[in-house]
């Protein structure tokens, strides 16, 4: 997007290579900012027990101060470098991973045509890794404009539900990674028993959600049935904010 060194011999030797192997590059020019909002309902927050965002952050660093001393030992030791004396500067406020994950499941979800409902979902390994994003929309080759998004019709077949594709399950078939065991899910919308299955069966052992509000449909019913029968965990995501900015600059 940004080109503030166009003359420097390091970009002029990228250009070159790039031209020489004939890999094409096209500057993004974007049309604006983007916002990314964490709506999320009254009820479906009373439904929740799990921890807020802050309580996981603040338990995160519970029990570190052993290790934290033996790091400062070690610089001390090793580089004459005392970390408490001399802070490393760090930028604060940056994301969580919580946030980072769900705001690029919404993120995702903005490609969604769906009139009604634009769902995404994205799949991290335990290393913090993205390896699946999805988003709620009907199977390539499927014609977003002659199919319909109609929630309702003379026929199942005039409504979207006989075609979509949930986005938790296009995440898991756009995975990156050999297997998903272990994983964790992010997605704004509690999963169907549908996504529920193929959660499972890909071997997802964690759930993050943002809302609930179909908590007490026979279809949620079931996914928890079969979340806790299967032993995968599930998390309502609490932000501490409810909008996340993404500003294009270099800055």
């Amino acid at each position: 997007m940004e080109d503030n060194h166009p003359d420097a011999d390091t970009y002029r030797a990228s250009r070159l290579m790039f031209k020489m192997s004939g890999v094409k590059t096209r500057r993004y020019t974007p049309s604006s900012d983007i916002e990314i909002d964490f709506p999320l309902e009254d009820d479906a927050m009373t439904k929740s027990n799990s921890p807020t965002e802050s309580e996981i952050l603040r338990n995160s660093e519970l029990g570190k101060g052993e290790e934290k001393e033996q790091f400062r030992n070690l610089l001390k030791e090793e580089a004459n470098y005392d970390p408490v004396t001399t802070p490393s500067g760090k930028r604060m406020g940056a994301l969580s991973w919580d946030t980072y994950f769900m705001a690029v499941s919404f993120l995702s979800a903005m490609r969604s045509k769906d009139p009604n409902t634009q769902v995404g979902a994205c799949i991290v390994d335990s290393n913090k890794c993205i390896v699946g994003i999805g988003y709620n929309g009907f199977p390539r080759g499927c014609s977003d404009d002659a199919l319909p998004w109609s929630r309702e019709g003379a026929s199942d077949l005039h409504t979207k539900y006989c075609y979509v594709c949930h986005a938790e399950v296009n995440a898991v078939l756009n995975k990156c990674s050999a297997d998903l065991k272990g994983a964790t899910l992010y997605v704004a919308l509690f999963p169907c028993n549908e996504c529920a299955k193929v959660i499972i069966q890909s071997g997802i052992r964690e759930v993050v959600y943002l809302s609930d509000k179909y908590h007490d449909s026979n279809l949620c019913r079931a996914s928890r049935v079969m979340f806790r029968m299967a032993g995968v965990e599930l998390r309502q995501y609490r932000p501490r904010e409810n909008t996340v900015h993404i500003k294009f600059s270099s800055n």
